[in-house]
């Protein structure tokens, strides 16, 4: 599978983007899509994931109800809405794929294939 991510940018605290992730190859009904950040030192950070089948998506606490996980199974792309976006969401954002797996993957090391990273800037 081969991902591209974009929707990157530089938006002011408060303000909203929508990532998107594009999937060449099959990403199969037991697979999930997720969303990782990295600020430059740091360790490939767990944002969000969603169950390719169901839908079901999962969040890490610091964007619970601030974003929005969603995939289009036909035309094999996620996203990744967020809203009220604050400074700390500075990173640079990968989407990624893992195949399967028996519980809900919210480590890197989990996760086969990855997008090339698009960067996100949030200015206060």
């Amino acid at each position: 599978v081969q991902l591209q991510a974009s929707g990157g940018g530089l938006v002011q605290a408060g303000g909203s983007l929508t990532l998107s992730c594009a999937a060449s190859g099959s990403i199969f009904s037991n697979n999930y899509m997720g969303w990782f950040r990295q600020i430059s030192g740091k360790e490939r950070e767990f944002v969000a994931a969603i169950q390719w089948r169901s839908g079901a998506s999962y969040y890490a606490d610091s964007v619970k109800g601030r974003f929005a996980i969603s995939r289009d199974n036909a035309k094999n792309t996620g996203d990744l809405q967020m809203n009220s976006l604050k400074p700390e969401d500075t990173a640079v954002y990968y989407c990624a794929v893992a195949r399967s797996f028996g519980t809900v993957p919210r480590n890197y090391i989990h996760y086969n294939f990855w997008g090339q990273g698009t960067l996100v800037t949030v200015s206060s």
